[in-house]
């Protein structure tokens, strides 16, 4: 049994944007669209939570704290479901099926966003707050201008690993048939019918390129800060 790359070489500028000439972008393209759009707002969110947990560590933290329980105890396949179903009626009408995805993942990556940020800024000195507070900050400007840009660029290796497992997660929008790249592997598979082998191999290359280059880049970033 010989691995046939003519029916990846058919089929590659498929598997890699999709319909992207009829403004229908698929495959690599729309999983890395989906990956980029979702690590955004989840970084924008999950940021913007940890500083009000930071700020409030009464009630409003354990409130933020409960409900980043709730999100990471549930299964995101469950979430995208819960978007793919339940954002229509929200907004009466139809929602494309990637922005859905996008919102899904955001939502839910946006719990382990805050936790790692908040882990950030309590992992800094507490002289660095006391000083600022002696020089007549306030505790928004604190964050603001003291701890975030020194606490991110410390956990900035974790923000990418949230990233690569947002690369994976992806996937999961083949059950609402968004054409990333899993969808559309399924969809070359189902046409051609007798290379499954190569068609998911060359997938499963694909993302491992993919989460291999963000790791790398994280590595190199975590060394650069050691040295």
């Amino acid at each position: 049994m010989t691995f046939n790359i003519d029916v990846i070489l058919n089929n590659l500028t498929y598997l890699l944007w999709g319909r992207m000439a009829d403004g229908q972008p698929g495959g690599v393209l729309l999983t890395l669209i989906m990956a980029v759009s979702s690590g955004v707002l989840a970084l924008t969110l999950g940021v913007i939570l940890a500083c009000l947990a930071w700020r409030y560590p009464g009630w409003t933290r354990r409130v933020l704290f409960i409900w980043a329980e709730f999100i990471r105890g549930i299964p995101l396949i469950l979430v995208i479901f819960w978007m793919f179903f339940l954002l229509p009626i929200l907004f009466g009408g139809s929602v494309p099926g990637p922005l859905t995805v996008i919102l899904a993942l955001a939502w839910f990556t946006s719990a382990a966003v805050m936790h790692t940020t908040l882990a950030g800024l309590n992992s800094l000195s507490a002289g660095q707050k006391e000083a600022a507070v002696a020089s007549g900050m306030s505790e928004w400007q604190i964050l603001r201008t003291v701890l975030l840009p020194q606490a991110i660029p410390n956990i900035l290796p974790s923000y990418i690993g949230l990233m690569v497992a947002l690369i994976k997660d992806t996937s999961l929008a083949f059950i609402v048939n968004v054409p990333e790249l899993t969808t559309v592997a399924g969809q070359v598979n189902n046409r051609e019918q007798i290379y499954p082998t190569e068609i998911f191999v060359f997938i499963g290359v694909i993302y491992y390129l993919l989460c291999y280059g963000l790791s790398a880049l994280a590595g190199r970033f975590g060394a650069h800060k050691t040295a």
